[in-house]
Parts: C-alpha cells; structure tokens; sequence
C-alpha cells in the first residue's frame, strides 16, 4: 500500500463526508439566517427561537436527501470493497 493510495482515500473520505453533510448544514445556516433577520426586524432577542426550525429544518433536509446520501454511500463502499484486490496484491 503506497502513500499516493492511502492519501487518495483519504481525500475521497473527506470529499465523501463533506458532500453528505452539506445540505444538512445548508439547511440549518438558512433556516438560520432567515430568522437572524426576522429577528433583527422585529427586535425580539429570544436565544431558543432558533433551535427548534433549524431541528425540523435539518430533519427534512435529511429525509429529502437520504436516498442520494445513500445512493452515495453505497457507490463508495462499493468502490472501496472493489479496490481491496489492488492494495493487498
């Protein structure tokens, strides 16, 4: 198993985990952002507003996106079950 190898799974990993949590957290930093601004115009300065819309917010945008995530995930185990060949032999 060279370097080369072992630093491009690790750049697929992070590659992997970054797209799986980007429309989670898009989700939450809109929803967010949206409120910010609510806030701001109406002057109400309640820490806990935010929390329970960002939840719903990022639990919809999981279900919404599961099936890709997972149509992902297996994509990349695949792959990585496949290429266990060419790193032992």
């Amino acid at each position: 198993m060279s370097p080369d190898f072992v630093l491009s799974i690790g750049k697929e990993t992070v590659k992997m985990v970054l797209l799986m949590a980007a429309p989670m957290l898009g989700a939450g930093m809109v929803v967010g952002l949206i409120i910010a601004i609510l806030q701001a115009a109406t002057q109400i300065q309640e820490m806990t507003l935010t929390f329970v819309p960002k939840i719903i917010a990022v639990f919809l945008a999981l279900l919404f996106f599961l099936p890709w995530m997972m149509r992902l995930m297996v994509e990349y185990t695949t792959q990585l079950i496949t290429s266990i060949p060419s790193v032992i032999g």
